[in-house]
């Protein structure tokens, strides 16, 4: 049985990004607790840099606790500053909830993010026109597919007859 409790500093950073301004390190804490549909991970941002890509999701919703640091939190077409102990929503829906957290402090920015998880899930990239669409549990995505949005075809193209 999975001990159901984890302390914050015995965490292990097992998702590390260094992406040019994408640069993060992720503690992916759900899988070791025990959770089944939620989705949690401690992510700690360096100053300057963002921890992904502008995006929305349509199946899982956020929700971020700021933990230290400052930044900002682009939401739509809208920006808000963010400090410690912010409780930060991300509903599911299209770009009018997209999001980013950017550390636009002088400090490291820490905060814990919590999830739903759902079998099938899409996402858009609005700054770049991109979608993901998965499917599948965690750590066993049977589909995962990031293309071009501009790249959509006729529903029965290449489907002959």
């Amino acid at each position: 049985m999975v001990k159901p409790v984890i302390n914050l500093d015995e965490v292990e950073f097992d998702d590390v990004e260094e992406n040019g301004i994408y640069t993060s390190s992720r503690a992916t804490i759900g899988d070791h607790i025990g959770a089944r549909h939620l989705g949690y991970n401690l992510t700690v941002l360096p100053p300057g840099k963002v921890q992904c890509p502008f995006h929305n999701h349509h199946g899982e919703e956020e929700m971020f606790l700021i933990l230290e640091g400052e930044g900002e939190l682009r939401f739509g077409d809208r920006r808000y500053p963010l400090r410690p102990h912010d409780v930060v929503a991300c509903p599911p829906g299209g770009p009018e909830v997209a999001h980013q957290i950017i550390n636009t402090g002088r400090t490291t920015m820490r905060y814990l993010a919590l999830s739903t998880l759902v079998a099938v899930e899409a996402c858009e990239y609005p700054d770049s026109g991109k979608v993901l669409v998965v499917a599948g549990k965690r750590g066993d995505r049977g589909l995962r597919k990031m293309f071009r949005a501009e790249a959509t075809v006729d529903y029965y193209d290449r489907e002959g007859g």
